[in-house]
């Protein structure tokens, strides 16, 4: 049998050897949960490149360095669908366009821009008129058309396709135009904060008793930009999920004892900037615990932000994105609530 060995060998080596690492660890790694790999692969197309026939999908390091590059755009803001395009076309991967939620339209191709526009690209056709209403400071054209994408495809969508691609656009043209354009960004930065605590005004029960715990919002000490968190307070009302939302720069101190009071099934963690995130401040409220001996519970941990991104934090969870982060928080409730697309 030992003189057939070499030739066993040859044979192995020329099989296929199943490679990569598995969605459970890639999602360790990246600090992310398996259902929102999933998800992203189901929305966005970015799943393994080589699929095998059995039940278990493995990522290559090629898909590793795609889903790597799309936690930090999103991180940073980028919209969900803007950073997988973004991140297939820097490993040389194409994917379907996803259909764009709420069935909005798409400009066909690209458009020329007029003087004073925002550089917006390719977007959907709202972002547009809201551009245009911001640059005029056209206050109350830019309230009603906040209202009206809420209203009618939630506040999810709204967020992740409109408001981010505008404030991106207003940004951009900031930086390129010496400090001008600032009152817009100002501007749409107070309508979009007051369409989202619009959006959170009660229309009828709450459906998850407030006995389950809620998740608490706050951003940590020296955190001024509250805005995402505002979007992610929105979308958990809407899904019907208790929820305690504190204001910007909340004192270490304050949060710790609202914690205590509170009980939450989780607490997120908001830092804008690098500077401002407090990991010693995010490990001290996952270990806090309430309730009686032998019957102890402490909250889940969740980072927001792209002031976290490339610092993970053993058993803390960084959701990428305002759908994700909602997925990842409803499922802590039993039933779970099912994030749908509006």
């Amino acid at each position: 049998m030992g003189e057939n060995r070499p030739a066993q060998r040859r044979e192995a080596a020329a099989r296929p050897v199943e490679a990569g690492v598995t969605t459970g660890s890639l999602a360790r790694r990246l600090g992310v949960s398996p259902t929102t790999l999933r998800s992203w692969d189901r929305r966005y197309g970015v799943g393994p490149a080589v699929r095998s026939g059995g039940r278990h999908r493995r990522w290559t390091p090629q898909d590793v360095a795609m889903l790597e590059e799309m936690c930090r755009l999103t991180s940073a803001g980028v919209p969900p669908a803007e950073a997988a395009r973004t991140a297939q076309e820097g490993v040389g991967r194409n994917r379907p366009e996803p259909e764009p939620p709420g069935g909005g339209d798409r400009p066909c191709g690209p458009r020329p821009q007029a003087a004073g526009a925002l550089p917006l690209g390719d977007v959907r056709q709202e972002c547009r008129g809201l551009a245009r209403a911001a640059v005029r400071l056209d206050a109350p054209t830019v309230g009603d058309q906040l209202a009206s994408l809420v209203a009618r495809y939630g506040v999810v969508p709204a967020w992740d396709e409109v408001m981010v691609p505008t404030l991106h656009a207003v940004g951009r043209k900031w930086e390129s135009s010496g400090d001008r354009y600032v009152e817009v960004e100002h501007l749409l930065s107070w309508h979009i904060s007051r369409a989202l605590h619009r959006a959170t005004e009660p229309v009828g029960p709450v459906g998850t008793p407030a006995a389950a715990g809620p998740v608490v919002l706050a951003c940590v000490p020296g955190e001024q930009h509250s805005l995402a968190l505002e979007a992610l307070h929105a979308g958990l009302v809407e899904l019907g999920l208790p929820t305690r939302m504190f204001c910007a720069a909340v004192p270490t101190e304050a949060l710790t004892a609202a914690v205590r009071r509170l009980g939450p099934k989780a607490v997120l963690l908001w830092a804008q900037t690098r500077s401002t995130a407090d990991l010693p401040l995010a490990r001290h409220v996952a270990d806090t615990r309430w309730g009686v001996t032998g019957a102890r519970s402490h909250p889940a941990v969740l980072l927001g932000g792209p002031g976290w991104a490339g610092r993970p934090v053993r058993g803390m969870l960084r959701p990428p994105g305002l759908r994700d982060a909602l997925e990842t928080l409803s499922a802590l409730y039993d039933p779970p609530v099912p994030v749908t697309r509006s």
